[in-house]
């Protein structure tokens, strides 16, 4: 247990020392600034959503939508930081639940535990392809896909694969999969490259990951463990880079106390969703998910249709 406190606390300093340079000025009139309760609903929908196949981006973009957040330039490229950032407390939530792997890797690291290092590895491996890809094409991710339409459609071609999928496994009833330790660095190389298209808002990383997973014969909950594990190194670049780069002007706009409120309020809401995952997949599977994420689509897509909410600034 002090070993989860002691994540916490490093792990809030460091996004708070991140985040605590000098502040940029930009017009008055171009800010909208957070409310206390604003950070709360953000932080909750960026915990409750990220470790599920429905799209934590897509859900935190349409929110602050809804909220009138990122409504100017300024504002809006603050908006998209904070829901970035705010990524940390979701990253602190898998590694307080999943702290026997971390520690399995790291004893691997240090020549201790073999399968510990053989899954450190796999980690490492999985990553690649999105942070190579990730930096190649920041920019024109962020210029063309973070809008509501583009979303919408990731929601809907999600929700009919995560149907297709259900079906599939349902015709395999009992077939054993692989385990975490038993993939191999090509395994987890396609994960990987799987992961990629999940750079595409509205796709899910999750989502995109566990049918990786399940593409190179992962039993269903393995899949889902491996998806987490490797979100914490993916999350955590990701964090990273939009707090370097927009760290100052999201301080301007939203304020410290803002962020911090995202961030607490989303390693709480994580931690319940991840427990509520895992037990739900066991028994029902992932089909509700698709539904959902067609609904959704379908939603959205008349809200933006009838003018009641706007794609972009």
């Amino acid at each position: 247990m002090k070993h989860r406190f002691i994540f916490l606390l490093v792990l809030f300093l460091f996004a708070g020392a991140a985040c605590a340079t000098e502040p940029v000025v930009i017009p008055e009139e171009d800010v909208v600034h957070m409310t206390f309760l604003q950070a709360v609903v953000l932080g909750a929908v960026e915990g409750f959503t990220e470790y599920l196949p429905v799209s934590s981006t897509g859900h935190l973009i349409l929110t602050q939508r809804a909220m009138g957040i990122g409504q100017t330039e300024a504002d809006n490229q603050a908006a998209d930081a904070y829901s970035i950032c705010i990524q940390a407390g979701a990253i602190l939530a898998v590694l307080t639940l999943y702290f026997p792997y971390m520690r399995r890797m790291f004893n691997g690291l240090l020549g201790r535990d073999p399968e510990g290092r053989r899954l450190a590895i796999n980690i490492a491996v999985a990553f690649m392809p999105a942070a190579v890809i990730g930096l190649l094409f920041h920019s024109q991710i962020k210029e063309h896909l973070f809008g509501l339409w583009p979303i919408v459609f990731a929601w809907f071609v999600g929700g009919v694969v995560i149907l297709i999928v259900s079906r599939w496994k349902r015709g395999q009833p009992g077939q054993p999969g692989l385990e975490v330790e038993q993939l191999t660095w090509k395994h987890a190389l396609l994960i990987g490259f799987m992961q990629c298209i999940a750079m595409w808002p509205g796709t899910s990383r999750s989502l995109v990951t566990i049918i990786g997973g399940l593409l190179v014969g992962m039993k269903l909950t393995s899949a889902v463990v491996f998806s987490f594990l490797l979100g914490v190194i993916t999350l955590t670049a990701a964090t990273a880079y939009d707090t370097l780069q927009h760290g100052e002007l999201m301080m301007e706009v939203f304020g410290f106390t803002n962020i911090a409120v995202g961030f607490i309020v989303a390693t709480i809401a994580a931690v319940i969703s991840v427990k509520w995952f895992l037990s739900y997949l066991k028994r029902y599977g992932l089909g509700l998910f698709g539904y959902y994420r067609i609904a959704l689509s379908i939603v959205v897509a008349t809200l933006l249709l009838t003018g009641l909410l706007a794609d972009r600034i």
